[in-house]
């Protein structure tokens, strides 16, 4: 089976070697026509019992990519020919940075996991503006975050640098303040300085000509008392909605030698976590926001559990590298398969 012939030769690599080698077979594919098309047509599944219309995007379906695989914005329209109807690209921050010292990223098999702690590596906010401006017809979100050398004080700079700068060529933006990677960074989650954050961005979005929806993306961490702060701060910024969830930083049940490395962990352990904060947002807010659900989606029936908890959209990131792009397939018929 080709899936598990080209798992086989990238889990033998390096998993950062891996992430780049994949990069480089995406790009080389969409650069053949012939191949590119097939492969389109293979994993499209066209139906309009599976459009999503949320916040006045048009979605064909509701299987989108993560931020953290397409960090800098260079293989969105081929992560599309492989079926996903949006993609995320970032986290990118104003000035170029290198991010972490590796090692920083690893597979735990025996979970169905990955712990990275790559902080925000990326060549900087122009550098994906220019790439985005190649945009074939793929609706792209923009996750921003801040420079590790920028103060949490001086914090509210970096978003808007980066804001303005993809205003133009994203159709959504994700303000992520819970990596686990950047020193600090989670405590911008507060109800204060997040709430500034959010208000800053919203005045200057709501000045342009035609404001674009801004999603907050949240920590599966956050006890029951932040999440209702979380809904109470998106009603008072007036937001579009919210990403659930970034990694945890839990690592209650792995088996895999390297459980004990820092990082956020991702993948199968995350799946009935991040379920639990979509159910409850959706329900305390009753249903006042979109919720994009993201965390260990393994299966089609992992994005069921999710949609039925109240996610509108879901996106893949670890599932993705574990299962294929086969799984977006997959996750569309069982939607329409529950829609007979």
């Amino acid at each position: 089976m080709l899936r598990a012939l080209i798992r086989s030769i990238l889990f033998r690599l390096d998993p950062e070697r891996a992430h780049h080698l994949s990069l480089w077979g995406l790009k080389m594919l969409g650069r053949v026509p012939f191949l590119a098309k097939r492969i389109r047509q293979h994993y499209k599944v066209k139906d309009p019992r599976l459009e999503r219309t949320v916040l006045g995007i048009q979605f064909a379906h509701p299987v989108g990519m993560a931020a953290g695989f397409d960090k800098d914005a260079k293989v969105f329209n081929e992560l599309s020919m492989l079926g996903f109807s949006f993609v995320e690209i970032g986290t990118v921050t104003p000035k170029a940075q290198a991010g972490n010292p590796k090692k920083r990223l690893f597979r735990l098999i025996e979970d169905e996991a990955i712990i990275n702690r790559m902080g925000f590596n990326n060549d900087g906010v122009h550098a994906a503006k220019l790439r985005l401006m190649k945009n074939q017809g793929v609706i792209v979100g923009g996750n921003i975050g801040k420079n590790k050398v920028t103060p949490n004080a001086e914090a509210v700079n970096d978003y808007l640098e980066s804001f303005n700068e993809l205003f133009e060529v994203v159709d959504y933006f994700v303000v992520n303040v819970s990596s686990p990677n950047t020193p600090n960074l989670r405590d911008l989650q507060d109800k204060e300085p997040l709430t500034a954050l959010l208000n800053a961005l919203q005045t200057v979005n709501l000045a342009k000509e035609t404001p674009k929806p801004i999603f907050l993306k949240i920590a599966p961490d956050l006890t029951e008392s932040q999440l209702l702060d979380i809904i109470e701060i998106v009603a008072e910024t007036q937001i579009g909605g919210v990403i659930a969830t970034n990694t945890t930083l839990d690592r209650t049940g792995l088996q895999s030698a390297d459980k004990g490395e820092a990082g956020g962990l991702s993948g199968k352990p995350l799946t009935d976590k991040s379920t639990a904060v979509i159910r409850f947002l959706h329900e305390k807010s009753d249903g006042a926001f979109p919720i994009i659900g993201v965390g260990g989606i393994h299966s089609a029936e992992d994005a069921l559990e999710k949609l039925n908890a109240g996610a509108t959209l879901v996106q893949l990131y670890s599932g993705f590298i574990y299962e294929g792009p086969a799984l977006i397939k997959a996750i569309n018929e069982a939607i329409l398969k529950e829609c007979d």
